[in-house]
């Protein structure tokens, strides 16, 4: 009886480790499926191309035309590369002049020399929102936040935290 118990003990112990290794020595997957598009399937010019995404939203036409409701007022609504041509360093002053936004200190010089486009934004940086009343003046860019640091406004890629763009002095 005791060997029978031996055998099975041993036998079930290399069944479970078996079990374990083949995960291990499977294939991870580096670039051997079929993946997506390997140029076939429908890339002609097919005039059936289904339901035009419409799905009932007929609507009255009375709608600002923003994918979200909150941006209605903004301007632009557009691309975060055109900024300089959207707002002016001048109109950004303006707008924090006319709505009392002015006094901010500016950053230490260490940290602004770290501050720059196409940067992420430097650790332990003090950023503040952008107030809302100022908020609704500036222009809107999916994907992108106005922040304040310092004394300066930066729109910022929030997925990546990268500066986009830096108008300096408009709290000052």
């Amino acid at each position: 009886m005791r060997k029978h118990h031996g055998f099975m003990t041993a036998a079930v112990t290399a069944l479970s480790l078996s079990l374990v290794v083949l995960p291990v020595m499977a294939n991870p997957g580096n670039g051997n499926g079929n993946g997506n598009g390997n140029g076939q399937g429908n890339s002609g010019n097919s005039s059936n191309h289904g339901n035009s995404g419409d799905h009932g939203n007929k609507g009255n036409g009375n709608g600002k035309g923003n994918a979200s409701g909150d941006h209605g007022s903004r301007k632009n609504y557009g691309k975060p590369d055109h900024v300089d041509s959207d707002i002016s360093s001048s109109d950004a002053r303006r707008l924090a002049v006319n709505l009392g936004l002015t006094g901010y200190k500016p950053l230490p010089p260490g940290i602004a020399k770290n501050l720059a486009r196409g940067k992420p934004l430097p650790p332990g940086i003090a950023k503040r929102t952008v107030p809302g009343s100022m908020l609704n003046q500036l222009p809107y860019y999916p994907g992108y936040e106005w922040q304040t640091v310092g004394n300066d406004l930066v729109l910022v890629a929030l997925s990546t935290a990268i500066v986009t763009s830096i108008i300096k002095g408009v709290f000052d």
